[in-house]
């Protein structure tokens, strides 16, 4: 470039001066065009492997946050709507399968963490063309094991509630929920999916928006299903399906216009059997590990349900409230998952010890200031969801006793995020068992005993939740991650 300078400040052009003149100005063009075309690929992506990690952490979790928020927001309606204007046995059909629908939903929720993983650690490392690749494989993966998973849930709705003792009372209400939610498995893994390639990206923005329209669509669909048409249990569960293709079709057509990487050239779109394995081999064990946990959850809803359905609608009831709780954790465990899977990509193992130190301290400070209301005001929160006094309490004295264990739930999602994104996937199976070993090791010895009883579902909770943390902090402490988190 050098040599185009002097020869237009001489203005002295000869036969051999243009000849090099003309190769250093297709160099110039090339290059040029280059740089755009590398642009173009990572238009709407943005990278996390410089700059500050808390800042970062930060700037990727307020978004997330707040769709994760009115993700909430919309599955309380629900729960207002049918514990206000149908009933708390209507509540307790919605409870009732919650931990079912969680187990179905698992396999696509871990599918789509998976291939987040892979396009991050591809993006971290700057290899565009796999990063395609990544995508294109990972959703039809995605689509086959939503589709089979729905088909099982709606297929075993019944059998398996019945299995689980659901009183007789809620049991045609929650077959109906259960069935309705499980056809919409696709719609829901379809938003999930893209929501994750998009935080994988370094995007943390868009799937707010799409959820926030959802969210929206959802209540409306509430109010008129249930109080218009009356349709009750079956309303909910519809209305919340819709909104989830609302979300989905409105995050894929953005994605597919504004994200270069959506675009897949040709010769990208061919299945590549070591794509899927590998999106596969990274999902499959969080998958299991949502699965164990929502076996863990289906044990003890069972030793629930023998309280009656008094003690199942207060359990709903902390269950929605609970849920809201964990946002904050969850966002900062998709920030921490997308930060580590880049940052791995690239290399940089220092950022993301920095990454999970920024992240403890966030735990520590949501923790304290959870606390206090979930103390001082229980029945007034609980109150929000039903109007039965003996509801009321009993969620109330739940919430004063699974409160105190917060900083350990906000762990186990900063732990196992870092390690999921560094890709020991493996751990994340042995969480789910840590789950499993809580619940079950805790329900039924602590709800035997006289002076504890009903409150020992509640105990077992937070006893499960720190048991899991511990371990998973011990697992990321010990350093295996970083030296075991090759990208092929």
């Amino acid at each position: 470039m050098q040599i185009l300078i002097c020869i237009v400040k001489q203005n002295k052009i000869t036969w051999a001066d243009k000849l090099i003149l003309e190769n250093e100005m297709f160099a110039l063009k090339y290059e040029v065009l280059a740089g755009l075309e590398n642009i173009m690929k990572k238009q709407a992506v943005y990278s996390m492997t410089e700059g500050s990690p808390a800042r970062l952490l930060l700037k990727f979790t307020l978004p997330m946050l707040i769709g994760n928020l009115f993700q909430q927001f919309y599955n309380m309606v629900d729960s207002i709507v049918v514990g206000r204007f149908v009933g708390s046995n209507a509540l307790a059909s919605v409870g009732a399968t919650g931990s079912l629908n969680f187990l179905f939903f698992a396999m696509s929720f871990g599918i789509s963490a998976g291939v987040g993983v892979v396009v991050s650690q591809y993006f971290g490392a700057d290899r565009m063309e796999m990063v395609e690749k990544g995508i294109i494989n990972g959703m039809y993966l995605l689509a086959v094991v939503s589709i089979l998973m729905g088909v099982i849930g709606i297929a075993s709705a019944r059998w398996v509630l019945v299995l689980l003792d659901t009183p007789e009372k809620i049991l045609d209400d929650a077959v109906i929920y259960m069935r309705v939610s499980c056809a919409g498995i696709l719609a829901i893994a379809a938003y999930n999916g893209v929501a994750s390639i998009l935080r994988a990206l370094g995007d943390s923005k868009t799937p707010l928006y799409f959820m926030i329209a959802a969210c929206f669509v959802n209540i409306v669909l509430d109010l008129l299903f249930v109080i218009a048409f009356e349709w009750s249990v079956f309303g909910v569960a519809l209305a919340t399906v819709i909104a989830q293709l609302v979300a989905a079709l409105g995050a894929f057509l953005y994605a597919l216009n504004q994200v270069a990487c959506f675009r897949i050239k040709k010769e990208n779109r061919p299945v590549r059997k070591d794509i899927i394995v590998r999106c596969f081999t990274l999902g499959l064990p969080i998958a299991l590990q949502n699965a164990l946990i929502g076996i863990s959850c289906i044990f003890l809803q069972r030793v629930v349900n023998g309280f009656g359905e008094s003690v199942v609608a207060a359990n709903t009831a902390l269950g929605r409230i609970e849920q809201l709780v964990q946002q904050p954790y969850n966002s900062l465990g998709a920030a921490l998952t997308a930060y580590t899977g880049q940052n791995i990509g690239a290399g940089r193992t220092d950022r993301v010890k920095q990454g999970y130190k920024a992240a403890f301290w966030c735990v520590v400070v949501f923790s304290i200031i959870m606390l206090v209301p979930c103390q001082l005001l229980g029945k007034q929160i609980v109150s929000v969801f039903v109007t039965e006094p003996e509801v009321i309490a009993i969620g109330a004295k739940g919430l004063s006793i699974t409160s105190l264990f917060y900083f350990f739930l906000g762990m186990i999602y900063v732990a196992r995020s870092v390690l999921n994104g560094a890709g020991d996937a493996v751990f994340a199976m042995v969480n789910g068992l840590m789950e499993v070993a809580g619940r079950v090791g805790f329900a039924i010895p602590l709800t035997k005993i006289p002076f504890i009883g009903v409150w020992g579902i509640f105990f077992t909770t937070g006893f499960t939740w720190a048991l899991t943390a511990i371990v998973s902090m011990i697992r990321y402490h010990k350093g295996k991650w970083e030296f075991d988190n090759s990208i092929p």
